[in-house]
């Protein structure tokens, strides 16, 4: 499964918390080969998957979601930039 599978199942998780902690070590090898913007993009990425873990926890329903949805759109962001970036 490529890295992007993952990290796209990892929004999806039933348990979000620990969701987390795998998407930052995948997160982490992105990082290290990407630019500062992908870099960036890596950081807003990873504040939503903690933000998703909040709502699962807190809320859940509708706004988890929501939380899905944007988290999946950050990523997007990241796979978008690191094609397009040269490492």
């Amino acid at each position: 499964m490529r890295i992007f599978d993952t990290l796209e199942a990892l929004v999806h998780a039933e348990d979000a918390s620990a969701a987390v902690g795998e998407a930052r070590s995948l997160l982490a090898e992105i990082d290290r080969r990407g630019s500062e913007m992908v870099s960036a993009a890596v950081d807003d990425f990873l504040i939503d998957m903690l933000t998703l873990a909040f709502v699962a926890e807190a809320f859940g329903g509708g706004a988890l979601e929501a939380a899905r949805r944007l988290a999946l759109k950050r990523l997007s962001k990241i796979r978008l930039l690191s094609v397009v970036l040269p490492a």
